[in-house]
């Protein structure tokens, strides 16, 4: 008795076709898989050996301490990469085909992101190190705001990737949230003036952590503080009075006025006056009208700092007069030209006081004594 072959499997010859080409080209997808995995292990050493052999050694060890650590994102990033060669094989099986292809793109998309975020995060914590120093910021804190803007730029740039690769108009869908849109934007508004507040902190340094700073609040009033931390939204202030936490929005800290009590130096100057004889009261008199007029004209020089003392000479006959001045400022240009405008300052306290026939020797050298203003 001839064997019957049931109904459901008697195909006509076109079904059969299709399905010994549906076998085929999937069981070729499933070898182009695994021949991606293997790729995609074998591709970042021979990449690492090319750049080895075809660069210097100094081009070779930026790669090591760049790309090394992030290896294995280089490595699923490649094998994702090959997968769209192995989609090829069943890319006339439409819909399976679109159903696997939008899973590769979002994976791709995300391991790329990862990828350059790990790059750009070595990039920055072993070359962009020595850059920040000679700049002279604080190196942790403002790696940090770094990091985090570019992982943000990445993010926004993997969106925009993936929206285009699926053939969506990421920002006309934005825009077409209409006023749900606007309501977003108004939201955000406060978010982005922290991001730019936090970016005027960081470029402009008005101020560092360790630092004591005066400024001008509407809720507390006129405060003066330890700055504890400067964050990528606030900056932390540790007030001197009460010992309390303030914490203040980067935004406010970049639009009131700081008096950075820290960077206010002051050099005391020592000037020594030799008389052979003793001087009387008028006389004294005149050495300080000479030495506050010569002195007053000065910019960074404090008037009300200037006092003179008579002190005695030791077993010499005679008085020694002691001036002291206090040269303000914080930069040490500035500070350098300042002591330059003093010694014409003493020069003409010399020409006045002989002019008034006061004869005196100036044996010993000015002293000068940096200092921090006092808080």
């Amino acid at each position: 008795m001839p064997l019957e072959i049931p109904s459901w499997l008697n195909f006509n010859q076109e079904m059969q076709d299709y399905l010994i080409n549906f076998v085929i080209r999937f069981g070729l997808f499933i070898l182009g898989i695994l021949i991606c995995l293997g790729l995609g292990k074998l591709l970042p050493t021979f990449i690492k050996n090319l750049v080895k052999k075809l660069t210097t050694e100094a081009i070779f060890k930026i790669y090591q301490n760049i790309v090394e650590s992030v290896e294995k994102s280089l490595t699923i990033s490649i094998t994702l990469l090959l997968f769209y060669v192995a989609l090829e094989f069943i890319k006339e099986y439409g819909g399976l085909y679109r159903y696997l292809k939008l899973g590769v793109d979002f994976s791709v998309t995300l391991s790329l992101a990862f990828l350059f975020a790990g790059l750009f995060r070595n990039f920055l914590r072993i070359y962009g190190v020595n850059l920040i120093r000679k700049i002279g910021l604080d190196i942790d804190e403002l790696l940090f705001i770094l990091e985090t803007v570019i992982n943000v730029v990445i993010g926004v740039l993997a969106a925009l990737a993936f929206a285009q690769s699926q053939n969506v108009n990421l920002v006309g869908v934005l825009a077409g949230l209409g006023i749900g849109g606007l309501a977003v934007a108004f939201a955000a508004q406060k978010t982005l003036e922290q991001i730019v507040g936090t970016l005027v902190v960081y470029l402009d340094r008005p101020y560092s952590v360790g630092e004591y700073i005066r400024i001008s609040l509407t809720s507390q009033g006129v405060v003066l503080a330890r700055v504890e931390s400067i964050g990528i939204r606030s900056t932390k202030l540790r007030t001197l009075a009460k010992s309390t936490m303030i914490v203040v929005p980067n935004s406010t800290m970049s639009n009131v006025d700081i008096e950075n009590v820290s960077r206010g130096k002051k050099i005391m100057v020592l000037l020594y006056f030799d008389f052979d004889e003793m001087l009387e009261k008028s006389e004294q008199a005149m050495l300080e009208k000479v030495v506050k007029e010569s002195t007053n004209s000065i910019f960074g020089i404090d008037p009300n700092s200037t006092s003179i003392k008579f002190l005695p000479k030791g077993k010499d006959r005679g008085v020694r007069a002691q001036v002291s001045l206090f040269v303000l400022g914080s930069q040490g240009n500035s500070q350098e030209f300042r002591r330059q405008l003093l010694a014409l300052a003493n020069e003409s306290i010399s020409k006045q006081l002989l002019n008034y026939g006061m004869q005196f020797t100036m044996k010993e050298p000015t002293v000068y004594v940096e200092s921090s203003v006092p808080i």
